[in-house]
């Protein structure tokens, strides 16, 4: 597998943006990724009950094709969402156009906004920037690194991965198998109102690329399987966007098949949604500190969740990170109302490997100078065993820091 930061981009799709007019900077805001041929597409939307217009749009145009999508048109500095008939409109004006411009079906083109709430999206801006915004598009690494840069909101930094595995596939007309090369590549944005709750099973865009010819429904198993344990374990702020969505485009190109429970497919799949999940993280507004999260010792994995997003939305839990705390008091008052199993006289605490608190606790090994000191790390973890039974899980978030109201009082003015 390939270092996750080297481009490696997949065949059969062609990339690029342009300057629409939408945000404020001026800078690009309309990106485009196209298929050479209808691709099999799988998506994940947001599990807020409030959905943005080009969400409704999306899933009712992946049922009318059973999963297959030429276009995707991305629009940055609006997030086309809470303005009634008038976004469906416009996300629909968009799809038109885009259609007839690369001799496609509307219903082949998978519109995506992010940006502001309650503001109407001028789809005429977007519709005026297509046919130069063709005449642009190309496969080269530069061109996706275009689509990287425009998509983004309040983001520091483009956020990519890439993998490039080879996996064994049936030898047509023979009885072997041959080994053939399959690329991924992915791109997204996110950065505040990160608490991804996607379903089935400011905004996260997510888009996933593969040379790989494999069936709908077969990549919708892949695509909910890697979601579960990367964008559905990070938070930011513990606000659910109405936009949230991750899109898996396989274009076929490289010719290798596959099938259901192909495991290398799985792991580079996951490789690079976890590695984008935490760049999101990484990257998340006003963030000094990337914590990682590792609960043992659930009743279920379910319950090991429960305590992870107590602990990840806790504003005392993360104020405290962010003064380099180690008030582990508090990460014990966010267990007790999580809602899960647990026996506060059993509960085991420690940061990275120093011991914090035991049975409930605290620990005699416990020195606060040394944890005070371990936290002012940039990036630590916090190992919490419930000692209840085998569930657990791995959960990425941040400190709140005064930065982060900064930006969030201000976003609009």
């Amino acid at each position: 597998m390939s270092d996750l930061s080297q481009f490696v981009i997949p065949r059969g799709f062609r990339f690029g943006a342009t300057k629409a007019g939408l945000k404020q900077s001026g800078r690009t805001d309309f990106a485009l990724i196209v298929a050479d041929a209808p691709a099999s597409a799988a998506a994940a939307f947001t599990g807020n009950r409030v959905k943005a217009a080009p969400l409704l749009v999306d899933a009712e145009h992946l049922r009318a094709t059973a999963g297959k999508v030429r276009v995707v048109a991305i629009n940055a500095g609006n997030a086309n969402c809470a303005v009634g008939q008038a976004g469906i409109d416009a996300a629909l004006a968009t799809c038109r156009a885009a259609a007839q411009t690369f001799s496609c079906k509307p219903e082949e083109v998978f519109p995506s906004s992010t940006g502001v709430i309650g503001v109407p999206l001028p789809a005429e801006k977007l519709i005026a920037a297509l046919p130069e915004l063709a005449k642009s598009v190309g496969s080269e690494s530069d061109h996706f690194q275009q689509v990287a840069e425009a998509i983004l909101t309040t983001d520091t930094v483009e956020k990519t991965a890439f993998a490039r595995i080879e996996i064994s596939t049936p030898e047509i007309d023979g009885p072997g198998k041959i080994r053939q090369e399959v690329r991924i590549a992915a791109v997204c944005k996110g950065s505040g109102m990160i608490h991804p709750q996607l379903v089935p099973h400011a905004t996260m865009l997510v888009y996933i690329l593969t040379d790989a010819a494999i069936e709908p429904t077969t990549l919708d198993s892949y695509l909910h399987d890697a979601i579960d344990v990367s964008f559905n374990r990070i938070s930011v702020d513990g606000d659910t966007s109405t936009n949230d969505t991750v899109l898996l485009l396989a274009s076929g190109a490289s010719g290798a098949i596959v099938g259901p429970s192909n495991s290398e497919f799985a792991m580079a799949l996951t490789q690079v949604c976890s590695s984008l999940a935490r760049q999101i993280v990484a990257d998340g507004e006003g963030v000094s500190h990337v914590v990682e999260l590792r609960i043992d010792g659930a009743v279920s994995d379910g319950d090991a969740l429960r305590v992870a997003k107590a602990i990840a939305h806790s504003p005392l839990v993360k104020t405290a990170w962010a003064g380099c705390d180690p008030n582990w008091g508090r990460l014990m008052a966010a267990i007790g109302y999580s809602g899960a199993a647990i026996d506060p006289e059993t509960i085991d605490i420690s940061f990275g490997e120093l011991p914090i608190c035991r049975n409930g606790g605290r620990a005699p090994e416990y020195d606060e100078n040394t944890a005070h000191a371990y936290i002012q790390q940039p990036e630590f973890s916090i190992t919490i065993d419930l000692r209840q039974g085998d569930g657990s899980c791995k959960f990425w978030t941040t400190d709140l820091t005064h930065e982060y109201i900064r930006i969030n009082a201000d976003y609009t003015t």
